[in-house]
């Protein structure tokens, strides 16, 4: 492409670097245009595409997409809220300065009392469990994505680690042991803080912390009880909207918390929250202490592509307390904080994952390479929130992040 056919199909003068350019970043803020409040774990992606990323807890987002893709439309979606569409090439800040994106709220849907609208919560739930084969891909396919942990004790971050991983999977049919993975996975790049040679690591589970993190996928694994002890208490609230149509919405709060976004043209499971609050049973006993569960916090959220729902984020925090064996009196306070986005989807796929490629199932830690400075720079992941900084003040009171990646 000449640089004046370039200038003719692009429309702005300032994008006169991109012709030979790989890739382009969007850089920008989405935030509710009434109130100005950022909008956290949007999802901004390139219609009929399969690449995207979510926006951080600020509403900020920097998503690397190719050359190629600034005439496509970028589409950023949120919960509630009506879509904001627009060409690529006309977002992009010819100062390179992040622009600013405000979403309208979505109407207030109304619950009229009419008989094609009687539905309880627990009637929508059943539904939607009972089509997640039709709603989920039966085909194989790859996702493309980014990992991320970082491990707290007593409020002070000690480690962080960073993957850019390949995941492979058959289908979403129900598998016989919901608590064995069935997917395979393939480490691409790796990088991770000295904070993995900190003494508390030992106190953090040595497995492999993504394999973990997959199997809380509870469409994937099949991991609500579809009985009518529990459907009967699954409560219906109000309707929402999403990719401008309706969204039901449904709760649950006894032994745990859930909170369901269901599609009502397809009863698709759109989006999950759920919250499990302290047990008290003891996890693990090392030198002279044990450990309870004091509670997980999880979010999944999904994507349609191509027709079918694929996973879009997952972020799953655990926490872990530890106490005196003879006193019983609270010693140190654990927290694990995971995250996977998935930027790109490729359904229907003939590639496999080969049992030589997959990662090992011990720590991740133990399976990194040479920190590669310039494929970071590219690669989608969340941006920086100020939580990310917390993390980053916390790690480098030994040396600058920067060099314990690359160390």
């Amino acid at each position: 492409m000449t640089l004046t056919r370039f200038f003719l199909v692009a429309g702005l003068l300032f994008v006169s670097s991109l012709g030979l350019a790989q890739t382009i970043t969007v850089s920008g803020l989405a935030r509710d245009r009434a109130t100005r409040e950022p909008l956290a774990f949007a999802s901004v992606s390139i219609l009929g595409r399969s690449i995207a990323t979510v926006t951080n807890l600020n509403g900020e987002f920097d998503f690397h997409l190719p050359a190629e893709y600034r005439n496509e439309i970028l589409v950023i979606s949120m919960l509630g809220y009506a879509n904001f569409e627009a060409p690529v090439w006309s977002v992009m800040s010819a100062s390179g300065q992040p622009q600013v994106f405000e979403l309208d709220k979505s109407p207030t849907v109304l619950q009229e009392i009419v008989v094609a609208d009687t539905l309880s919560g627990g009637d929508i739930f059943r539904i939607a469990l009972s089509r997640i084969e039709e709603n989920y891909p039966m085909k194989s396919f790859l996702l493309d994505g980014f990992y991320r942990d970082a491990k707290k004790v007593g409020g002070t971050y000690i480690s962080l680690l960073e993957a850019a991983v390949r995941i492979y999977d058959d289908d979403y049919r129900e598998p016989r042991n919901r608590f064995r993975l069935r997917e395979r996975v393939k480490l691409i790049e790796v990088r991770q803080s000295l904070g993995y040679e900190n003494k508390f690591t030992p106190y953090f589970d040595q497995d492999n912390l993504l394999e973990d993190l997959l199997l809380h996928n509870n469409i994937r694994y099949r991991q609500f009880e579809n009985d009518d002890a529990f459907l009967k208490s699954v409560n219906r609230e109000r309707d929402t909207h999403y990719n401008g149509h309706p969204i039901f919405v449904v709760t649950y709060n006894e032994d745990f918390s859930l909170k369901a976004y269901i599609d009502k043209r397809n009863y698709a499971i759109i989006h999950l929250e759920t919250e499990t609050g302290p047990t008290g049973q003891i996890v693990s006993r090392r030198k002279g202490m044990y450990s309870t569960f004091d509670g997980l916090k999880k979010t999944i959220d999904f994507k349609q592509y191509q027709g079918k729902m694929y996973v879009n984020y997952m972020t799953v925090t655990s926490m872990i307390n530890w106490y005196d064996s003879r006193t019983n009196d609270l010693n140190f306070e654990t927290e694990l904080y995971q995250e996977l986005l998935i930027n790109k989807v490729t359904p229907e796929t003939s590639e496999r994952i080969t049992s030589t490629e997959k990662m090992k199932n011990y720590g991740l830690q133990y399976q990194d390479r040479p920190y590669n400075k310039d494929f970071w720079a590219n690669y989608n992941v969340i941006k920086e929130t100020p939580l990310d900084r917390k993390i980053l003040a916390d790690l480098e009171k030994q040396i600058p992040l920067e060099e314990q990646f690359e160390n």
